[in-house]
């Protein structure tokens, strides 16, 4: 489609707006957009904001490609519509919402629909977790679940998540068909909204009394019996980041038993404007520098954050020249998985069939601790729904221990079915605890696990590219790496190229063809002959596309570089080497 043919497009849309049924002032928001005739008319209005398979992400404000009352009622509609077919007599969600602006309204929102279709509506009172809205729908036995987030993005940005009655995000075949539901509700004239008598028969409101069954799950992952008897008096320094974690995180910390968690006072409270960061994403240093500066005041020995909805955690440790040190996603899995493995084999907790996972663009050290362990390994496509559909094929078969993924998400055992930054804060602070009781600290041990299994080091480079022209540079990006691949990186030969989206495997230099049993993603993965991956794959989230880096080196080799700290620093090189290669640093 032209520019012209956009413009005249979105006019005509933005026009619709500007009329009843939208109500006065998002009339008089779209009436100011055509007045200006600009850019941001033709985003606001171009297309439909997309539902794709985890929901709809997306900007604030009017517009078909917006999210706001509307986008988010007439998608609740037509997820009403898939719930009734499903299970037409005893319907019934959960709903809960993170700080940002917006989503207690939006929360609210799809309660009024829900319950005017005639489902049952259970709604938190207040802003709660992702991952306790995991743990409500099967404790509730709901047929499904919304939660109101954009996670991560920034604060501009809001998002709606689906999830299926194992409390795990929607996968197929129930995602194709709930989209077929949305895209059949193209206006607000088909949102069944009911009345007061109907909300009040079918919305009921969950409070702070409804929060101790997922607190138990939570605090029923603990695996060292010292911390159970005597509690902790360890340092740890916490920030919620202006979210969810303020009303989780905190409580359960507490509950726990460990007695000294420093909060970064000026980040407790929910705030959907997030007025002390540039981006509430704890993938980003930035975010934790607080912390960090707090952490040196007290004497800390570890510092976490969590992200608005507290699915995922990052952590910065102190290193032995008194500096903190930000750990990445895949040295954090990494220790998770090592510890929660390790102690469960200790306790005789293991058992034939169980299992970890993590993703296909997440370190093979995970794999390969769970591998040492006689575990069951599966790797699934980007996202925690793909863990959780592992999880509910597995089920009665084997049980799933321990997994994650590189950006910072882990999940502990399978009563919630989506990465959940609360069980793996307490659970980090369980396994700092245990490792100051040994004489060591989190890199003491990281190192321990290099040791046994190789070194690794990973990097993850986000390049953003912002509406209807960013699209098509992605598009075109991929479009270059399936048909002209790489042959070598920083002079490692590629003796793989995976394409998951035609879910073929090429051999070189045979050329021979295999295949990959997973469902189609638009993922272009190089392997070399040296276990260096590189992969590039479009967010499905944010409007980015992302490049994926890791590199190892087994533990006979560190003595050419000097030793272990020797071996680390050539890894760093050779990533910065491949940042270069793909002109990406």
């Amino acid at each position: 489609m032209s520019s012209t043919d956009s413009k005249e497009a979105a006019l005509n849309r933005a026009k619709r707006w500007a009329q009843e049924p939208y109500d006065f002032e998002t009339r008089a928001q779209v009436q100011a957009l055509i007045d200006e005739l600009g850019e941001e008319l033709i985003e606001s209005f171009y297309t439909d904001l997309e539902f794709g398979t985890g929901g709809l992400r997306g900007l604030m404000g009017p517009g078909t490609n917006r999210m706001n009352k509307y986008t988010v009622a007439q998608a609740t509609q037509g997820l009403a519509d898939y719930i009734k077919k499903a299970d037409p007599t005893s319907g019934s969600i959960a709903i809960a919402h993170d700080s940002r602006n917006n989503s207690a309204h939006f929360a609210q929102v799809a309660a009024e629909v829900m319950a005017g279709n005639g489902i049952n509506v259970y709604i938190f009172d207040a802003l709660r977790p992702t991952p306790q809205l995991s743990f409500t729908v099967r404790h509730l036995r709901c047929t499904a679940g919304i939660v109101i987030t954009a996670s991560h993005n920034p604060k501009e940005y809001n998002g709606y998540k689906v999830y299926w009655n194992d409390g795990g995000q929607i996968v197929p075949p129930h995602d194709a068909n709930i989209i077929q539901c949305v895209r059949s509700v193209s206006n607000p004239a088909q949102v069944q909204w009911g009345d007061e008598l109907t909300a009040k028969e079918r919305i009921h409101w969950l409070s702070g009394s409804d929060d101790q069954p997922y607190h138990n799950a939570v605090l029923n992952l603990r695996l060292s019996e010292d911390l159970r008897q005597s509690g902790s008096d360890l340092s740890i320094v916490y920030t919620p980041l202006h979210g969810t974690g303020s009303v989780s995180v905190i409580p359960v910390l507490q509950a726990a038993g460990f007695r000294a968690v420093h909060v970064v006072e000026n980040q407790r409270e929910p705030d959907g404007d997030f007025p002390t960061v540039h981006s509430p994403n704890p993938e980003e240093g930035a975010a934790l520098s607080a912390a960090i500066e707090l952490a040196k005041t007290v004497g800390a020995q570890l510092v976490l954050g969590t992200d608005p909805d507290s699915d995922r955690v990052g952590i910065a440790v102190p290193d032995t020249f008194g500096t903190w040190r930000l750990l990445n996603g895949n040295e954090t899995g990494a220790l998770l998985t090592d510890y929660v493995v390790t102690e469960k084999a200790r306790l005789g907790q293991l058992m034939p069939g169980d299992f970890v996972a993590k993703t296909i663009v997440t370190s093979d050290l995970m794999a390969m601790i769970g591998s040492a362990a006689e575990l069951d390994v599966y790797e699934t496509l980007t996202g925690f729904k793909w863990i959780a559909d592992v999880i509910r094929q597995k089920e009665g078969k084997g049980k799933f221990i321990v997994g994650g993924e590189e950006s910072y998400g882990y999940m502990i055992g399978d009563e919630v079915r989506d990465k959940d930054a609360v069980a793996a804060a307490c659970m980090l602070c369980e396994l700092t605890h245990e490792s100051n009781r040994q004489g060591t600290d989190l890199l003491g041990k990281l190192r321990e696990i290099h040791s046994k299994h190789g070194a690794f080091k990973e990097a993850l480079v986000s390049l953003t590219k912002h509406g209807r022209t960013g699209k098509e540079e992605i598009a075109a990006m991929m479009e270059r790496f399936r048909s002209e691949p790489p042959t070598d990186f920083i002079g490692e030969s590629v003796t793989e190229v995976r394409d998951y989206r035609t879910g073929e495997i090429r051999h070189l230099p045979s050329g021979k063809i295999t295949t990959i049993d997973l469902p189609s993603s638009n993922v272009v993965q190089f392997k070399t002959a040296n276990q260096t991956i590189v992969t590039a794959r479009p967010s499905g989230t944010e409007p980015k596309i992302k490049f994926y880096f890791s590199v190892r080196m087994a533990p006979e080799s560190w003595e050419q570089f000097g030793g272990y700290d020797g071996a680390m620093d050539e890894l760093e090189q050779r990533l910065i080497r491949l940042k270069q290669q793909l002109a990406v640093s």
